[in-house]
């Protein structure tokens, strides 16, 4: 098969989403084509959350991370109204651009069915929070946010896939292999041998296909500039012990240095009343978390990760392969995910099935008991007690004994490239957005990036 369109997009995630939107909005005759390894919002079915497995089974394309919505079809849509945190897009444009956009795909998305309730750290409840943090030496970052739900999240996207299957031509099941240039555009082979050829290529590869195009683009002679990589572990622990802060801001990002290390560890994805999943990025199993926004189907648990940013200098420049590589050993342990409580962590002992059992809080998620120690670097890992302590300030029974920490978790941010302020690399009419491209790393800032290089590509048409 060899198909011409104006513009490819490569990745259904959330930045090729709003990319085609915004094209097909602006510019309706477009012929424009979405190509994904993943299946539509439709089929896509995890068999570990659809209950059929216990454990990971490692199929060949994960329905987690790819498919219409990318990962984050299966989050919990957390939507935050913020350039403090989220990608990188300030280092291309000014925070007043950003924050329209922001809030124009957030108009997009309550089209779709998205709520209009927003969580502020700007109330005096909050304002106190902030201050008490504060007194702890933690630091509340300020911004909006709303919680979608993990089934709202699902509808929403499925409400936009039927409006733009009408116009753009998506094909599933089909995975970008190669990136060629070709004269006056470019050429995407596939896989399954196809051709897709192009005058503008939007590349949005999401976070599953991060690794893969960074070797497009060193193929290319594109500069990367490295990123970084963090690693932790996700907490989970009795709602009520986070109620005080979870009911006031809903996601609370809270920043500590460590006094050991000076290492920076944050709060990241907290999900009251949630469930901790496991999701598998190329082949390796690393954990994350959701909650719904329906009471009735919530747990009784609050699970949320503690992250340590890891920026690597010369010679070093592969902290995406660190980071698989920390993760392979929490999954040579133990098939998959581990889980340890902190008190069995302290203590220098190995979580069993019997003194997992005898833990006051049950686990949402069936992993391995077993030793994080054995997986998790000793910086990290120094860096994440401390930070439990130090929550335990401002929300005692953090450090609880049977406090439960999964590991391990690792967010993995592609190596960057060298882009403009409109988002194009350094090949003329190629754009890369989204958290694949290295720029965002959530969904606001990813819908965004998106909008952003859709526009410029409409604007350049109309000059042209």
């Amino acid at each position: 098969m060899n198909k011409r369109y104006d513009v490819v997009i490569i990745g259904s995630g959330t930045a090729g989403i709003y990319a085609g939107y915004e094209l097909k909005k602006l510019q309706p005759n477009l012929q424009v084509c979405i190509l994904d390894r993943g299946g539509d919002i439709y089929s896509r079915s995890c068999p570990i959350v659809a209950g059929q497995v216990k454990e990971c089974i490692h199929c060949k394309v994960c329905d987690t991370m790819c498919g219409f919505g990318g990962a984050g079809a299966f989050s919990d849509g957390k939507y935050n109204f913020t350039t403090a945190f989220g990608g990188w897009l300030t280092d291309y444009m000014p925070s007043s651009e950003i924050m329209e956009l922001i809030n124009y795909v957030d108009s997009v998305n309550m089209h779709f069915g998205a709520t209009d309730k927003v969580f502020s750290t700007d109330t005096p409840e909050a304002r106190a929070l902030e201050k008490r943090a504060l007194e702890k030496d933690l630091h509340l970052l300020q911004a909006r946010v709303k919680h979608l739900g993990t089934e709202n999240n699902q509808k929403i996207l499925q409400n936009i896939y039927e409006e733009l299957r009408q116009f753009i031509d998506f094909y599933f099941h089909i995975g970008a292999s190669e990136i060629r240039t070709m004269p006056g555009g470019y050429q995407v082979m596939t896989d399954q041998g196809d051709e897709f050829s192009c005058r503008y290529l939007i590349a949005a590869p999401g976070r599953s296909g991060a690794a893969w195009f960074a070797g497009q683009c060193a193929a290319l002679g594109m500069e990367l500039i490295n990123n970084q990589v963090d690693i932790g572990v996700r907490v989970e622990l009795p709602a009520k012990i986070f109620e005080h802060i979870t009911d006031v801001v809903y996601e609370s990002k809270l920043i500590y240095r460590t006094q050991q290390y000076g290492d920076q560890v944050r709060t990241f994805c907290m999900n009251p009343y949630g469930y901790v999943v496991a999701e598998n990025v190329d082949g390796i199993n690393t954990v994350n978390g959701h909650s719904y926004s329906d009471p009735s189907l919530r747990s009784e648990n609050t699970n949320f990760a503690l992250l340590v940013s890891n920026r690597f200098t010369n010679p070093f420049n592969q902290p995406y392969l660190y980071g698989r590589h920390i993760a392979s050993l929490s999954n040579m342990l133990g098939g998959g995910i581990l889980v340890q409580r902190f008190g069995d962590l302290l203590k220098g002992v190995r979580t069993n099935e019997h003194r997992l059992n005898k833990s006051f809080t049950r686990p949402t998620l069936q992993a391995t008991p077993g030793d994080l120690s054995l997986a998790l670097p000793k910086r990290q890992l120094d860096d994440i007690i401390e930070m439990i302590y130090a929550l335990d300030k401002i929300a005692p029974g953090t450090a609880n004994y049977d406090t439960l920490l999964y590991g391990a978790e690792v967010k993995f941010y592609s190596s960057r490239l060298r882009l403009t302020n409109v988002l194009e690399t350094q090949l003329p009419n190629f754009f890369a957005v989204g958290d694949g491209a290295g720029v965002t790393r959530g969904l606001a800032q990813a819908g965004a990036s998106g909008v952003r290089a859709a526009r410029e590509i409409v604007r350049r048409l109309m000059d042209s």
